[in-house]
């Protein structure tokens, strides 16, 4: 029995992990992820990825979050924006200069993923408008949670139904088949400004509340497709 969830309404990749992001149209997916995505990461001298908290793999460096990066055309480089929306000329120096640092880099993914933890990440919109009523003078969009997809789900759909996706395969447009595993537990990032979009601690203290700190559905790819705007997402 397949039950149909809804359809894509955006895609996002993250070029450089911690940064803001970019919309896209279409993209391949395949055991990785979104091609592309987060495959740079800045990077310091020990090793530490550059992110928004401390742990044994990341390194807490404020503001990459008002920075944003795409792609052109190759996926062998990519540009990095600055607040007012300016591609660097040279990514690595303008970083350099942007965290006062001269033991960083913005460096391609290798042994050691880039990723927090699984390779796709999937919210709804009936999730994003309980967050939104649970801290209603914060603006909120779905970049605070920073998904691979928002999916649109139909009127009525109660929030945090990507929890009953967990332990099911979906297919999403015509080839693309995923696993859903688990959620994120989220972090002071939820909180963090970010372009537009100002501090808050309500947000992470709603979702702590109502939902154990998680929020989202993460995936795996069982078979490589092509995402597309539209695609209607399906569980098998």
């Amino acid at each position: 029995m397949t039950v149909p969830m809804g359809v894509v309404e955006r895609i996002w990749r993250y070029p450089v992990k911690s940064t803001g992001g970019e919309r896209l149209q279409q993209v391949p997916v395949d055991a990785r992820g979104l091609l592309g995505d987060r495959l740079f990461a800045v990077r310091d001298a020990e090793g530490k990825i550059g992110s928004g908290k401390n742990t044994r793999r990341f390194r807490r460096m404020p503001g990459l979050l008002h920075l944003r990066s795409r792609y052109l055309e190759h996926l062998d480089r990519p540009e990095l924006l600055d607040p007012h929306g300016t591609a660097a000329p040279d990514p690595t120096a303008y970083i350099r200069g942007y965290l006062g640092r001269e033991d960083v880099e913005v460096a391609r993914e290798g042994v050691i993923s880039h990723f927090d933890q699984l390779p796709l990440s999937v919210l709804t919109t009936a999730t994003l408008d309980w967050v939104r009523s649970a801290a209603p003078d914060v603006p909120v969009d779905e970049r605070r949670f920073r998904p691979n997809l928002l999916v649109r789900t139909p009127p009525g759909t109660p929030p945090f139904v990507e929890d009953q996706w967990f332990g099911r395969r979906a297919r999403i447009g015509d080839t693309l088949h995923v696993d859903f595993q688990r959620s994120s537990e989220r972090c002071a990032m939820t909180n963090a400004a970010q372009q537009d979009l100002p501090h808050s601690p309500l947000i992470l203290r709603a979702i702590a509340a109502e939902h154990d700190n998680r929020l989202d559905a993460l995936a795996t790819t069982a078979t490589p497709g092509t995402l597309r705007l539209g695609d209607a997402v399906v569980l098998l």
